[in-house]
């Protein structure tokens, strides 16, 4: 069966997509808003190919005082380009299952739980929407950024067979930048780097 991902048309997303990199914000009203006004599912084959469309991915990344949940792609998945890949995000696209009063809401918690494991209960902090389409992978996708404290908790990766994770200091995520997603290098260049954010 063809997944279906939550979409909104490009011009329908608040403050437009004419930056590139994190724009900050401190409210979702507005995005939840547009979305329930806007949003649809759309087949991801189509979705991926259409860039009059940004796919909605909810974007965690989870710290501990100074360190940074850092995950690495092992050899057992199933796409060799991303063997040995690293990133500091968790999360993932938004599906007709997390429809509701606030879909936004329900994937992120959802992924959260497909993802990691952690017996506690996250408090997810808005950080702001990232953009990039200098590609075509970004051009057709809209992250919405937050950002989880686990305060000494634990956490660890659920397909441990896929993926390694741990909490590293922010200098092994900047010794890793080579090998980090596209995103996870735009989040940590502001969140861990505290370079100047889209406004």
């Amino acid at each position: 069966m063809t997944e279906r991902v939550l979409v909104l048309p490009r011009e329908s997303v608040p403050g437009g997509c004419d930056f590139g990199g994190i724009r900050l914000a401190d409210d979702l009203a507005a995005l939840r808003g547009a979305v329930q006004l806007h949003g649809r599912y759309l087949d991801r084959p189509a979705a991926e190919g259409n860039p009059g469309f940004k796919q909605l991915i909810p974007y965690v990344l989870v710290r501990d005082g100074a360190s940074v949940f850092l995950m690495e792609r092992t050899d057992a998945g199933g796409d060799p380009r991303l063997h040995g890949k690293a990133s500091i995000g968790v999360g993932g696209h938004l599906n007709p299952v997390d429809e509701g009063a606030d879909p936004l809401l329900a994937g992120l918690r959802r992924e959260w739980s497909e993802e990691l494991v952690a017996d506690w209960e996250p408090e997810f902090r808005l950080v702001g929407l990232l953009n990039d389409d200098s590609n075509p992978v970004g051009a057709v996708h809209l992250g919405v950024v937050f950002t989880v404290d686990a305060a000494g908790r634990p956490v660890e990766v659920r397909e441990q067979d896929k993926l390694r994770g741990r909490f590293v200091p922010v200098a092994a995520v900047f010794a890793a930048v080579a090998r980090l997603e596209t995103w996870s290098q735009l989040v940590a260049a502001v969140l861990l780097n505290e370079a100047p954010a889209a406004r």
